[in-house]
């Protein structure tokens, strides 16, 4: 009995390890890009399990085979989020910065959230606001509701751009920064706004910030509508004349290939990369999370600080960037794109902007 149940296991983390790479854009398919830190670690026990407890016979062999591949592959897509690889943005440090090479560093401060249109924590999310202190707020999924209820702290910040909806992409943005352009866009799909803002820092040096919430990956849909957005924000950066920032609830992990060619194309940076995995995604269930919301960033910045804050009602946790304006920097920028991938990525933009559709999960909090 134990050898079946073991030989299950193995099969299933198997089959989760590879079904990633086939190049579908479906949920069925881009599910398992989720779980990969769970799958490496089922896959490391069932390993000890199998030495340990089975026979070392040809049966014992394929399932140490099979789980040693799933280790391994679930890891190289994991190591890139830990001490052991190369952190592709640097870490500012004031000491070492030569006030008479450059202009004086400016740093600013992000708080990004997801709050979970069906959450009422309203004074959770406020007290993590005034904690941080944060010269951008990024919020997503906020409705009315959510709007009015923050205006305490809101009406501290003189720059506000919001698009309350309730189908769980509304979004809402303030800023001590001077905002000096502000646009909501729908970019492929009428009902998933996205923010396009320009703000000018004190040396009024400007830069551009893109604020995305993708739908979700659901098994019966396919996941065009989510990488075009993504990648409609990637080209947009890589053809950009100011410094740039892309945040959001992506609704896709730091290592699926989606993310990782976004950021090929886009030429950003993933603070994030030799640093830690930041789940903040689902923040209800310790078991099961991955890193769903990023902050990515052109070369001319570097990072101060990145934090995750506490659970505040919402399956998502809260993020805190503060990143220094430097200009020059130590960054290390992401490998170009293969002209396929531009190929592809163009496909799938022109896909998704031919069709009319809902978003996904507009309903859920309903």
């Amino acid at each position: 009995m134990l050898h079946y149940l073991l030989g299950f296991i193995t099969l299933l983390c198997f089959l989760a390890s590879v079904i990633p790479f086939i190049p579908i854009a479906h949920g069925a398919v881009r599910i398992f890009d989720f779980g990969r830190l769970q799958i490496f670690s089922i896959s490391v026990f069932t390993f000890m399990a199998v030495v340990m407890l089975l026979a070392q016979d040809q049966y014992g062999a394929i399932l140490s085979v099979m789980l040693l591949c799933s280790i391994f592959i679930e890891f190289f897509h994991i190591a890139r989020f830990t001490p052991l690889w190369r952190k592709q943005s640097a870490r500012f440090d004031p000491d070492k910065y030569n006030p008479d090479k450059h202009e004086k560093a400016i740093t600013f401060k992000l708080l990004v959230c997801n709050v979970k249109q069906g959450n009422k924590s309203y004074e959770k999310l406020i007290d993590i606001i005034e904690d941080c202190d944060p010269d951008i707020l990024i919020l997503m999924e906020t409705d009315q509701v959510w709007v009015d209820a923050l205006r305490s702290v809101s009406d501290r910040y003189d720059y506000k751009l919001s698009c309350p909806q309730d189908n769980s992409y509304g979004m809402f943005l303030v800023s001590r920064l001077e905002l000096t352009k502000g646009d909501v866009q729908f970019l492929l799909n009428k009902g998933i706004p996205s923010f396009h803002c320009t703000f000018k820092l004190k040396n009024e040096t400007e830069f551009n910030l893109i604020a995305i919430h993708p739908d979700p990956p659901v098994p019966h849909r396919d996941t065009v509508g989510r990488d075009a957005e993504i990648l409609v924000a990637g080209k947009k950066a890589r053809y950009r004349k100011r410094p740039l920032i892309v945040a959001g609830d992506l609704n896709d992990v730091a290592w699926s290939s989606t993310t990782r060619r976004f950021l090929r194309i886009s030429r950003l940076l993933d603070p994030r990369q030799g640093r830690g995995l930041f789940n903040t995604f689902d923040a209800r269930f310790p078991f099961l999370r991955w890193p769903l919301d990023h902050i990515f960033h052109s070369e001319e910045f570097e990072l101060v600080t990145i934090r995750r804050q506490p659970f505040m009602g919402s399956d998502h946790f809260p993020m805190f960037y503060e990143l220094a304006y430097v200009c020059e920097n130590n960054n290390a920028l992401p490998v170009d794109p293969t002209v396929t991938e531009m190929k592809e990525a163009r496909a799938l933009i022109k896909t998704e902007g031919k069709r009319d559709r809902r978003p996904v999960g507009e309903d859920w909090e309903k």
